[in-house]
């Protein structure tokens, strides 16, 4: 079977577990090149082993996504040991849970420097070695908190919108030189950032979903592998919700 990221050099940030571990496995499967990155570098070094005994390659780099040196010198080293960035999944991301009037100056700015800061300085350097090559695909994770309201997630839903906006504008400065940009949005799945949540919880989430479960990693990941695929060649600025249904009915 055709591997359709052969030899392709992809980054994926927050790869040490859930929805990045998931993503990187995929492409790894796809037989791209991966670059491995976060703040945990025991969890990313796990990763990239089970990548390696599969066969495929992987390099692990830890960095801060809200450090502007910090991102700018981890792409500009990926280019210069590969010449290359075909794809990037940028799905590093944090949160804060509590009613607005519980939540700090310092939890809203905290979130709002990983899930929007963080994301537009990887793009902004993704992007400039993606130019020089004529070609590049970005995938950054988004939420369903972007568009439906959810109790206790003010900045989070915020960051997320704002990811939204950022990349409809981003597709239309870069589309003209081959590079597509798209958001995939989770609904409810089962990660580290969900632990908190009491099973029970989960489970009524999980009533109010057509396919009638909570989602897992893998179930996004692989729709931002396809996303970084000649199969999704004509979709660039899009976010799209990959909830099993969840949004369909509406306010509950």
């Amino acid at each position: 079977m055709s591997k359709r990221l052969a030899e392709q050099v992809v980054l994926v940030t927050g790869a040490g577990s859930g929805i990045g571990a998931a993503a990187a496995l995929g492409f790894a499967a796809e037989g791209a090149q991966l670059v491995l990155t976060g703040r945990r570098e025991r969890e990313l070094s796990a990763v990239a082993e089970r990548i390696e005994r599969a066969g495929g390659k992987a390099l692990v780099r830890s960095a801060d996504v809200t450090n502007a040196e910090a991102v700018q010198a981890l792409v500009r080293g990926i280019a210069e040991r590969f010449g290359r960035l075909d794809a990037a999944f940028n799905n590093a991301g944090t949160t804060a849970y509590a009613p607005i009037e519980a939540l700090t100056v310092d939890d809203f700015d905290r979130v709002m420097a990983t899930n929007v800061r963080g994301v537009w300085l990887l793009m902004k350097h993704e992007i400039e070695v993606m130019r020089a090559r004529g070609s590049g695909v970005i995938v950054n994770t988004s939420s369903i908190a972007a568009t439906g309201g959810t109790v206790g997630l003010s900045a989070y839903a915020a960051s997320k919108g704002a990811l939204d906006a950022m990349i409809r504008a981003t597709a239309l400065e870069v589309g003209a030189q081959g590079i597509r940009i798209n958001n995939v949005s989770p609904g409810v799945v089962r990660t580290p950032m969900t632990a908190q949540l009491p099973e029970q919880a989960l489970q009524h989430i999980a009533a109010h979903a057509a396919l009638k479960r909570i989602g897992e990693p893998e179930d996004i990941a692989s729709v931002a592998v396809w996303l970084c695929t000649d199969e999704a060649r004509y979709i660039t600025g899009q976010s799209i919700l990959v909830d099993g249904g969840f949004n369909i009915a509406g306010a509950r």
